[in-house]
């Protein structure tokens, strides 16, 4: 470099965004096949809605049981040894469940597939912490999160196409092969000190700033200052009713597409793609309105709260009037739509959780996305037994869903989701 040149930086911080986004599309990938299985494997099995109900509960109450143990395994060891263990673990229990035989193998294998899962979204947020610079944080998260939700949205489309040439427990073998492919590379290439990749030079350490004194162990999460905020237990509470309406689209939807809507497997898997794929827009969408609204608002909490608020009316007023759609094209791009607001929640509540927890960010992730997935073991349980009591009658569910959205909505105004914990 000569004299009066400016060190570029070499812009390594976006590969660890690249890295992520290659791991949830591939954890939603693992997660949502089961839902385009789910009629084969009933019928197979010999499962009614309700066994189904407990296959899609055993993943999601595994996946919230073990999110704070994946979160504070993070802030303590660091997402690098954690990432390549919990990958490697999930990829060998979605390669396994195409080797089942019965329900009760099918529970234990989605149970301890939802274990492995269960850190990886806190982890993912635990290195943006320490590689990006705060005013790029919810933005990594939009396009995270989006690509996650694509993910799912493309997985019913490959299943399908998988199921033309292959049965669907190979199909479950050969997605379980890819996570261990990411976990060697991810390995080999990841640091969890900015500072000791060799590709980081002092221009880009510049960028990320602060951000870096993330990288060391902190295993003496604050427990006490978590447990006695209101923001966190508000933060934890409305991503539950976020999380329980939004398990219809990855668990129940196949099944009503082909039985209420009498949709051909290949139509019901190309319309079940609109609400992830929609859903991942909001995402996008929510990370990149979300610093042009502060900078109108000059308030980054008011901007949370606002987009909040509007994502969760707007799902829950979508919700509604699905149920009085019979075009089953027209009432798929209704709840496509409800999924993108849905969406733009996202985004807020994961910076949220970067910016309160901050060293902690692992762990309080973590807890929220624990409470999260606890909804997502209700749901689709209460779905089966909905469905299995009442004769199939699917506007129930959805009634609660409309329900569950509006009690989000109204917690978001009394949620502080930029002071971080250890100011509070």
């Amino acid at each position: 470099m000569t004299p009066g040149q400016t060190m570029q930086a070499t812009g390594t911080r976006h590969k660890v965004i690249a890295f992520a986004i290659t791991l949830a599309v591939l954890s939603y990938i693992d997660r949502v096949c089961i839902s385009q299985a789910a009629p084969i494997i009933s019928k197979e099995f010999n499962l009614t809605k309700d066994d189904m109900g407990t296959v899609f509960a055993a993943f999601a109450l595994a996946y919230a049981l073990f999110e704070i143990p994946g979160g504070w395994m993070g802030d303590k060891m660091g997402p690098r040894k954690v990432l390549m263990r919990i990958v490697i673990w999930w990829s060998f229990f979605t390669a396994i469940t195409g080797f089942m035989w019965n329900k009760l193998s099918l529970v234990i294998a989605r149970f301890l597939f939802g274990a492995g899962e269960a850190g990886c979204f806190p982890n993912l947020t635990k290195s943006f912490t320490t590689w990006l610079p705060v005013q790029e944080r919810v933005r990594a998260q939009g396009i995270l999160w989006m690509s996650a939700r694509w993910g799912g949205a493309f997985t019913p489309l490959l299943v399908v196409f998988l199921f033309k040439f292959i049965s669907w427990r190979m199909a479950f073998v050969l997605f379980g092969m890819l996570g261990v492919v990411w976990a060697v590379a991810f390995y080999y290439w990841y640091r969890d000190d900015p500072r000791q990749h060799p590709a980081v030079n002092k221009a880009e350490l510049e960028i990320i700033g602060d951000s870096v004194e993330s990288a060391s162990g902190h295993g003496d999460v604050p427990w006490g200052k978590l447990l006695k905020s209101p923001s966190v237990w508000l933060l934890w509470l409305q991503y539950f009713m976020l999380s329980y309406s939004w398990y219809f689209y990855i668990t129940w939807l196949p099944t009503y597409l082909q039985e209420k809507k009498h949709l051909s497997p290949e139509i019901a898997a190309t319309y079940g793609a609109l609400p992830l794929f929609l859903g991942g827009i909001g995402c996008l969408v929510s990370g990149l309105v979300a610093p042009w609204l502060t900078r109108k608002t000059g308030d980054l909490k008011k901007t949370r709260r606002l987009l909040c608020v509007l994502g969760f009316l707007g799902a829950a007023s979508l919700v509604m009037a699905f149920t009085t759609i019979e075009d089953p094209l027209m009432a798929m791009i209704c709840i496509g739509f409800a999924s993108f607001c849905n969406d733009i929640v996202m985004p807020p509540s994961w910076g949220a959780c970067m910016d309160v927890g901050g060293k902690y960010a692992g762990t309080l992730s973590g807890s929220m996305n624990m409470v999260g997935n606890l909804a997502g073991a209700v749901a689709p349980k209460l779905g089966g037994y909905i469905l299995h009591s009442t004769g199939d009658n699917w506007t129930v569910f959805f009634y609660s869903m409309v329900a569950s959205y509006v009690l989000g909505a109204m917690l978001w105004p009394m949620i502080d989701p930029v002071t971080p914990l250890e100011n509070s």
